[in-house]
């Protein structure tokens, strides 16, 4: 077998994460962000068994069978009949093939479907989406009026809403849409609920937005939402006393810690410098993918 190319080298936490947070199922693509769709398969693949065989098969082809002689007669190689090398890859050419089906709506399944070979569908897949400038430019308003629009889910945790967040700047970085780090992080902030309205004036406060990395201040939020959804729970009592009858067997206990620690003095020690490093402040809030 030729020799196989290789991987080009995985160094973003965005795709570490992609990568150890892969399911069995791989991604399914959505139409309109055709090259977001590309590069988590690709990720996926890399995160497969004999990966590099994978992404061979997908980009150069598959396996060509060898032949052998036989009473005079030339005839390709039966599968018991190949090397050990040459069954693995005819076994990688069927999961690429089978990776990227499984990857399709049924729409567009139905289109390719006749394909056999992990490379022609690739290609057929890429061809029915490549878009023209202006479907490429109606992509880009679709991403940034998503970022306009985007906003906490009613009983959302903290968690999931910073990975809805993330994902879609990733995609807007795909489209090669920059967003200056102060953008990012005021519009984060600003989206959350009003539970967290005393956290996010901390962050406004002590940290400088041009500067602070959208990680950290997850991280710091993240120690506070059990605090800030004790606020909830009472606004929505107060709001409502019925609801706050039916919950009256819960303490306030938890909401009195989080009163003695917002006012701890160490707050700002959280925020302390020498904790995090700094982000230049031009720097754009980007992923590098393969």
């Amino acid at each position: 077998m030729d020799s196989i190319i290789p991987l080009g080298q995985k160094n973003t936490l965005a795709e570490y994460m992609i990568l150890s947070g892969a399911d069995n199922r791989p991604p399914m693509l959505d139409k309109d962000l055709y090259d977001s769709w590309k590069s988590r398969m690709e990720l996926y693949m890399q995160n497969r068994e004999h990966e590099r065989m994978i992404l061979e098969s997908v980009e150069h082809g598959p396996l060509i069978w060898p032949t052998v002689e036989e009473n005079g007669v030339i005839r390709t190689k039966k599968y018991a009949e190949l090397s050990a090398a040459e069954k693995i890859q005819a076994d990688c050419d069927m999961k690429a093939t089978n990776i990227i089906l499984q990857g399709l709506p049924a729409d567009i399944y139905s289109l390719v479907n006749h394909h056999r070979v992990a490379k022609d569908l690739w290609e057929r897949v890429q061809l029915l989406m490549q878009g023209t400038s202006l479907t490429k430019q109606e992509r880009e308003c679709k991403l940034y009026n998503a970022f306009d629009k985007f906003t906490h889910i009613k009983r959302e945790s903290l968690h999931k809403y910073y990975l809805r967040f993330t994902q879609l700047i990733n995609d807007m970085n795909i489209y090669n849409i920059k967003m200056e780090q102060f953008q990012v992080n005021t519009k984060f902030l600003n989206s959350l609920p009003p539970e967290w309205s005393k956290f996010m004036a901390d962050v406004k406060l002590v940290k400088d937005l041009h500067t602070t990395n959208l990680d950290q201040i997850h991280a710091y939020l993240e120690q506070h939402e059990l605090h800030a959804n004790e606020v909830r729970l009472l606004r929505e009592r107060n709001q409502d006393p019925l609801a706050f009858v039916a919950n009256q067997q819960m303490t306030p206990s938890h909401f009195n810690t989080y009163h003695s620690s917002y006012n701890n003095p160490q707050l700002q020690q959280q925020f302390s410098p020498s904790k995090y490093r700094s982000i230049h402040p031009n720097q754009h809030y980007s992923s590098t993918y393969p």
